[in-house]
C-alpha cells in the first residue's frame, strides 16, 4: 500500500501547466483513499490521465464541489435529495467499506477486546473513563484490563467517517442521540481529535490506553489492534472482508433519490455494524467534465475489484453498477 501511495504523489508532483488538460481533480473524504489513491495509479499506467484526489475529509469535499473548485467531490455522509438539488448536484455510491474501533492496549492483542454499542456509547460520552470498567469486564471476562484512564480519540475535521460513526452511535444509544447526535461534525463530550483518518490513526498509535474510528484500510496499515463489535444480530464480528459484504448484501439504494442510504447497524448474523458507501459528488452543469470522471469510476467499476478487496473494501455488486450506469445515462453524463 506504501507503494502505491508514493507513486500516487509523485504522480501529483508531476503535474504541470502544460499537461492540465490530463488531470482530473478531486476532493473529499479519507475513508475511501487507499483504494482511490491505487485505482488512480493504475488509471494513469494505463491511460497517461491523472487523477488529483486530495484527502481532505467529506465536509471539505462537499464544500469544494459546491464552491465548483474540483471536477468531483467525495463524502462518506450521503447528501439528502433536498441538498443536492439546491446545490444542483448528482450523487452516487463508488465503494463500501467499514469503519472500525481501533486500540492501543498495552497486553491485549488484535481482535481480543469486545465491545457493544452502549459500551462504546458511555465510553465516547465520559461515563465509562478506565478500562477495567465494570461494563468492558463484562464484555471480556477472560481478559486482564488494566486500571487506566481511556484516552478518547475522534476527528477534528468535518468527516464522513464521525458521520458514519456517530449514525451508529445514534440508533444504539439513545443517550448519544439526544445529547450529541449524528453529523460530520459534532460537539465532542470527551476527548481529543485527530485530523483525517490519519491523524486518528496516528494517535491511537502513538498514544497507550487509547481508543479510536478508523476506515479498516487505515488499521491494517498502520497495523492497530481492532476490537470485535456486538451487531443487531446479538454477536460479536471481526471487521473483515466477509462482515463488510454482509452489510452491504442489505443495502437498497435507490436511484431515484440520488443513492441517498445509510448502512449503519444492518441486519445479518454476520453483519458488521459500522458500514458504509463513500459517494461521488458531481455539479450538474459540468456535463463534460462529468463524463470524465465518470470514465475512470467506470473503469474502477470494471477493473478494480481485485485491488479493493486487497485493501479490504467491498466492491460495489453489478447490479448496482448497473443502476448507476442508467443513472450516467438518465442525466447525460455516462462516458
Amino acid at each position: 500500500m506504501k507503494k502505491i501511495f508514493m507513486g500516487l504523489t509523485a504522480l501529483f508532483l508531476s503535474v504541470s501547466v502544460s499537461n492540465a488538460g490530463d488531470v482530473i481533480n478531486g476532493a473529499g473524504a479519507t475513508f475511501p483513499y487507499p483504494v482511490y489513491a491505487a485505482w488512480a495509479y493504475q488509471y494513469y499506467k494505463e491511460t497517461g490521465i491523472r487523477i488529483n484526489y486530495q484527502s481532505i475529509g467529506s465536509g471539505g469535499g462537499v464544500r469544494q464541489i459546491k464552491n465548483r473548485t474540483v471536477d468531483f467531490g467525495a463524502s462518506d455522509a450521503p447528501l439528502k435529495p433536498e441538498r443536492l438539488e439546491k446545490y444542483k448536484l448528482y450523487q452516487y455510491p463508488a465503494i463500501i467499506g467499514g469503519v472500525v474501533l481501533v486500540v492501543n492496549i498495552p497486553g491485549v492483542r488484535e481482535g481480543q477486546l469486545k465491545l457493544d454499542g452502549t459500551t462504546l456509547c458511555h465510553i465516547y460520552l465520559g461515563k465509562i473513563k478506565k478500562w477495567n470498567n465494570e461494563a468492558i469486564k463484562k464484555l471480556n471476562p477472560e481478559l486482564k484490563l488494566p486500571d487506566k484512564q481511556i484516552r478518547v480519540i475522534h476527528r477534528s475535521d468535518g468527516s464522513g467517517t464521525t458521520a458514519i460513526f456517530t449514525n451508529y452511535l445514534s440508533q444504539v444509544c439513545k443517550e448519544w442521540k439526544e445529547k450529541v447526535g449524528a453529523g460530520k461534525a459534532v460537539k465532542w463530550p470527551e476527548g481529543i481529535g485527530g485530523k483525517g483518518n490519519e491523524g486518528v490513526a496516528n494517535y491511537v498509535k502513538r498514544q497507550k490506553y487509547s481508543i479510536g474510528y478508523v476506515e479498516f484500510a487505515y488499521a491494517k496499515q498502520n497495523r492497530l489492534k481492532y476490537t470485535k463489535l456486538k451487531n443487531s444480530a446479538g454477536n460479536f464480528v471481526e471487521p473483515n472482508f466477509d462482515t463488510f459484504s454482509a452489510a452491504g448484501a442489505t443495502a437498497n439504494f435507490d436511484p431515484e433519490k440520488h443513492f441517498y442510504l445509510w448502512m449503519v447497524n444492518a441486519p445479518g448474523k454476520n453483519a458488521w455494524p459500522i458500514a458504509g458507501a463513500s459517494f461521488i459528488l458531481l455539479a450538474k452543469e459540468k456535463t463534460e467534465s462529468n463524463k470524465k470522471v465518470n470514465k475512470f469510476f467506470e473503469w474502477a467499476f470494471k477493473n478494480g475489484d481485485e485491488t479493493a478487496k486487497r485493501l479490504v473494501y467491498v466492491p460495489l455488486p453489478e447490479e448496482l453498477k448497473n443502476k448507476i450506469r442508467e443513472y450516467w445515462k438518465k442525466h447525460n453524463i455516462a462516458p
